[in-house]
């Protein structure tokens, strides 16, 4: 197994719902790139893999949840380059592990846990310093890759998933979830000014992940890095498509998974995609896009996470 990417495609969407609304529907395939290290995931680690490589480290310290798909891609992409890998996950140890942390120790990955109270510390000075009192020089890639190397490799997906330079600018809408946000500050820097992109976040009372994005825009076009774009275009949340919170899975959600995979035979994460792709086709019968537009929704990955979901709702 090898760091070699299968492109993504774009795939068209022929819903009952979209043609009902007037509206072209496609899916960008991000979670065919690669069996472990696909989705955004590769995209918000890329430029981090590549600085430590360019000074010299040789361990990678990154933080997740038990199920985080962010530790399940840094394991699998330290082992394929190199890098000795330390997780630090977040409350107590469970044992048996779950499939997603089985699979980061398989790959090498040192799992270490910290209390939910001294895991909110995650991304102070403080306990960077005693991380490497503890395990010596690493290099610290925060909790879903969320710095300016990540919102850099997300300013990629768009122009180098796309079959031609100019195909993304057919769509008027770049639709995904968010999590941290930093996949959506990338987008924004790579459309132009008329197209749009529009964020699902998958945490309760999302609408704090404004603020997160304005931060990590200004600090972007403020750092030199290259940019598509000298400024970002227009964006906007969903918050009201969390299904209770980070994580919470309840059976409408399933079931809407299960006939969506039926009809167009794109499986969805339950974390990420299921609630994007849920209140993407609530918008639609609610008449929120003009007839006539052009929506791509972003699928970006996490499938492996799915196993673990499924275990703890039996």
């Amino acid at each position: 197994m090898s760091l070699i990417f299968i492109p993504p495609s774009v795939q068209q969407i022929n819903s009952k719902i979209a043609r009902e609304a007037g509206v072209n529907l496609s899916v960008l395939r991000l979670d065919v790139m690669h069996p472990w290290v696909n989705g955004n995931k590769w995209f918000k680690l890329k430029y981090n893999l590549l600085e430590a490589k360019q000074k010299n480290f040789t361990r990678l310290l990154t933080f997740g949840g038990a199920y985080s798909n962010h530790i399940y891609a840094t394991a699998a992409a330290g082992n394929l380059l190199g890098f000795h890998t330390i997780g630090v996950i977040r409350g107590e140890e469970k044992l048996p592990l779950n499939p997603t942390l089985s699979f980061a120790v398989q790959q090498g990955m040192e799992l270490v846990y910290l209390s939910r109270e001294m895991y909110r510390q995650r991304n102070t000075a403080a306990l960077h310093e005693y991380l490497r009192q503890r395990f010596g020089e690493v290099f610290i890639i925060p909790e879903g890759g969320n710095n300016l190397n990540g919102v850099r490799g997300c300013t990629e997906i768009i122009s180098k998933a796309t079959p031609t330079a100019g195909y993304a600018y057919a769509f008027d809408y770049i639709c995904l979830a968010c999590g941290t946000a930093t996949t959506l500050a990338g987008i924004t820097l790579s459309l132009h000014q008329g197209q749009k992109a529009i964020g699902f976040p998958v945490l309760k009372n999302g609408a704090f992940l404004a603020q997160e994005i304005e931060s990590l825009l200004i600090n972007y076009l403020a750092s030199n890095l290259p940019t598509p774009y000298s400024s970002p275009a227009s964006w906007e949340l969903m918050c009201d498509y969390h299904f209770g919170g980070y994580a919470k899975v309840n059976q409408e959600l399933l079931l809407f998974s299960q006939q969506f995979r039926e009809a167009h035979g794109v499986p969805l994460d339950y974390v990420y995609t299921a609630k994007m792709f849920y209140g993407m086709m609530d918008l639609l019968q609610q008449g929120f896009f003009d007839p006539g537009k052009s929506l791509l929704l972003l699928h970006t990955g996490g499938l492996q996470g799915n196993v673990g979901m499924e275990e703890r709702l039996q």
